[in-house]
């Protein structure tokens, strides 16, 4: 091992995010859920699989980038292990886990979740999906509502058109989405974090830092994530596709959202139904779950209790 992977700070901060959910009573574990795919996901100890506990269950799905430790720690800490059983797996292709399937559509991870909680033995379930994960999170509501109770949808345009995209292509100055969500090079990362984030301070870090991010964490099966990206469903011509859901939905998302604006928000809360709830978080871009993890943690978990 070079001396620089024993100084690189995404692989010093990744020991520290283990600690933590160490520390919050989760576990890392992996399980094979059909002959083809190997999911690895966060979440109580096995032992604790047990039907004859009743705290609510929570799965957290993360979006394109790094995986779901990453994204969900600040939530994995807060809704674990009093208030919830919480799982949070990584998507297929992303963190540890795998697959040999061909398969490259958002439903297909869909069905690798929901196969998920069946091997671990989960009937009953809450769903968050960010940003990709909230598409997932959506066909999962959609597939399976005898099994999946509420949904929370945060920034994930799953009402988007071909338009959208276009859009998205020219504020990020870039011909392909795999630039934009799969940055190769330390300008590209800036050009996501700039639409991604409204903290101004990250995108002045130095090359260093950001070429050590995608080293450690965008490289990893890159040219599956390309086809994951070409195979998302919504966005692919200018009709919607997507109907209301018969469960509770919370859309939570930020007002300076350049990924999905946020005007994409109050037309997804009419498309889903009478059932649907918006929270908007103020001075918040992209990842409210990560910039602004104490209001969004409140926004979710008064949702899930019913006050």
């Amino acid at each position: 091992m070079s001396l620089s992977s024993y100084l690189s700070p995404t692989r010093l901060l990744e020991g520290y995010l283990r600690r933590c959910l160490r520390a919050a009573g989760l576990t890392s574990q992996t399980l094979s859920i059909d002959s083809e795919t190997t999911i690895h996901f966060w979440g109580p100890p096995p032992l604790d699989h047990r039907s004859d506990d009743d705290r609510p269950v929570m799965l957290l799905l993360h979006g394109f980038g790094p995986s779901s430790m990453w994204q969900w720690r600040r939530q994995m800490q807060a809704f674990s292990p009093s208030a919830f059983r919480v799982y949070s797996p990584d998507l297929v292709f992303f963190g540890d886990s795998t697959s040999s399937s061909t398969n490259r559509t958002e439903v297909f991870q869909a069905e690798c979740m929901a196969k998920l909680m069946a091997k671990i033995g989960i009937g009953k379930y809450n769903v968050a999906g960010t940003s990709y994960g909230g598409f997932v999170a959506y066909h999962m509501a959609k597939m399976w509502p005898e099994k999946v109770e509420k949904v929370v949808i945060a920034s994930s345009g799953i009402n988007m058109r071909k338009c959208d995209g276009e859009s998205l292509l020219q504020r990020s100055n870039c011909e392909c989405i795999e630039k934009v969500m799969l940055p190769s090079t330390a300008t590209e990362f800036r050009t996501l974090m700039a639409l991604a984030s409204s903290w101004r301070l990250v995108r002045m870090f130095p090359d260093a830092l950001w070429n050590d991010v995608i080293n450690n964490l965008y490289k990893k099966n890159r040219k599956e994530k390309i086809e994951l990206l070409k195979g998302v469903t919504f966005g692919r011509s200018e009709n919607l596709n997507i109907d209301s859901l018969s469960q509770e939905v919370l859309i939570v998302w930020g007002d300076k959202d350049q990924i999905f604006p946020v005007k994409m928000a109050y037309e997804l809360k009419e498309i889903l139904g009478d059932k649907t709830k918006l929270e908007i978080i103020d001075n918040t871009s992209h990842v409210p779950q990560i910039e602004c993890a104490q209001e969004f943690n409140n926004i979710v978990l008064r949702f899930l209790k019913g006050s």
